[in-house]
């Protein structure tokens, strides 16, 4: 029997708030009308949706015309990078990183098919793109860049300024996949030369399905679907106002005081990083001090990750041994092994993510139970010699 309920997994989606919920339930109830409509409720449903609009371009300062809302990150990461390829219209050259979400790869390898070059990136041990890198892949032909700021996994952040300022200098666009930061640290659109951001709302205590692109003002793309002029034509379709207005609710919550929330985070997360460290042959992942303040990412030698998460399942605390949305995949971590990782330590790897809810008792919890499963399953590794006394 599970003795308490602890969440960890906030890197793959986030528990709505209350107050996001709130927020939602009358734009289902009562103001249910079309954004479109000309009559009176559809006006004052794009009323909402526009001041819904301005809030988030606000907090990320940016101007509401730059806002987008897309389904989530998986659709902004499509339509600034397929936008881009189709309005460029020649087989022109992509730069991108070894360690993006797929949301990102198998988007540059669709296009890739198509007769668009990719240059992929590699990283260092900490998982960070050197700007040189990219200063040196590019080419003549060179129409996008696109390094996330900061990876899903190991939780390092990327120097997407230096980058951006990189991509500006060469007027080459600059796109970031921006869904594990937006929430987390403060972002200021307005001091990144940045040409595309995405960001979904879920990793930041908000709905699921429903997300943003920031377009740049004076940037063209086109859309990789037609039907309608919704959205300035680059998103056609009806939008999803109760999830706009959940997004735009739980980004003002997050983004009060989010210096200091970070700071919080941040110490929780040294404080599990503290103690899982103390375990030997555990491995820490990802860069010691620029990494999101709530990621932990580890590798516990001689054990496989999927192990450990169901010992950990069983305790009832929630965790991911990498992406949600990859883990039905037998293979290990692309992310892992682009930092050098071989085939057996990357798959003895678990992510903690932290968030909204989680304390030191939490911490506690599992640096309680875990040294136990660890030793559980080292028992029985044909792997593990344990160390002489």
């Amino acid at each position: 029997m599970k003795s308490r309920q602890v969440y960890m997994d906030h890197g793959a989606t986030t528990p709505v708030r209350e107050e996001v919920l709130e927020a939602m339930l009358p734009f289902y109830r009562e103001h249910y009308g079309n954004p479109s409509s000309l009559h009176a409720q559809g006006r004052a449903v794009r009323r909402e949706l526009e001041t819904a609009r301005e809030k988030i371009a606000e907090i990320l300062g940016a101007e509401a015309k730059e806002i987008i809302f897309t389904s989530g990150g998986t659709e902004s990461n499509n339509i600034a990078l397929r936008g881009t390829a189709k309005k460029k219209g020649t087989k022109g050259h992509i730069i991108t990183s070894s360690i993006e979400h797929h949301a990102v790869l198998d988007v540059c390898r669709d296009l890739e098919k198509e007769g668009h070059p990719v240059t992929y990136l590699p990283v260092d041990k900490y998982g960070r793109v050197d700007p040189q890198t990219v200063k040196e892949a590019i080419q003549p032909d060179t129409f996008i860049i696109s390094i996330m700021a900061a990876n899903n996994e190991i939780g390092t952040l990327q120097p997407i300024k230096e980058i951006g300022s990189i991509a500006a200098e060469h007027k080459i666009l600059f796109h970031t996949d921006a869904v594990q930061v937006v929430g987390q640290l403060p972002l200021d659109l307005s001091k990144i030369k940045v040409d595309f951001l995405s960001l979904s709302a879920h990793k930041f205590n908000g709905p699921k399905g429903v997300g943003a692109l920031y377009v740049r003002k004076g940037v063209r793309i086109n859309p990789i679907y037609i039907g309608g002029g919704q959205e300035r034509k680059i998103r056609p379709g009806t939008e999803n106002v109760p999830g706009i207005i959940g997004m735009s609710r739980a980004l003002e919550l997050t983004s009060t005081g989010m210096e200091e929330k970070s700071e919080k985070l941040s110490q929780l997360r040294d404080r599990l990083i503290s103690g899982l460290l103390k375990i030997d042959e555990v491995i820490l992942n990802g860069h010691p001090e620029e990494r999101l303040p709530g990621n932990v990412n580890v590798s516990f030698e001689h054990i496989e990750g999927e192990s450990i998460l169901l010992s950990l399942d069983l305790q009832g605390v929630a965790a991911s041994s990498g992406s949600a949305c990859s883990s039905g995949s037998l293979d290990p971590s692309h992310v892992l092994s682009a930092i050098g990782l071989d085939h057996h330590t990357a798959h003895g790897s678990i992510r903690f993510s932290l968030g909204y809810g989680n304390s030191n008792n939490d911490i506690d919890y599992v640096l309680e139970i875990i040294p136990l499963i660890v030793d559980k399953l080292r028992r029985i590794s044909p792997t593990y010699k344990p160390k002489a006394i």
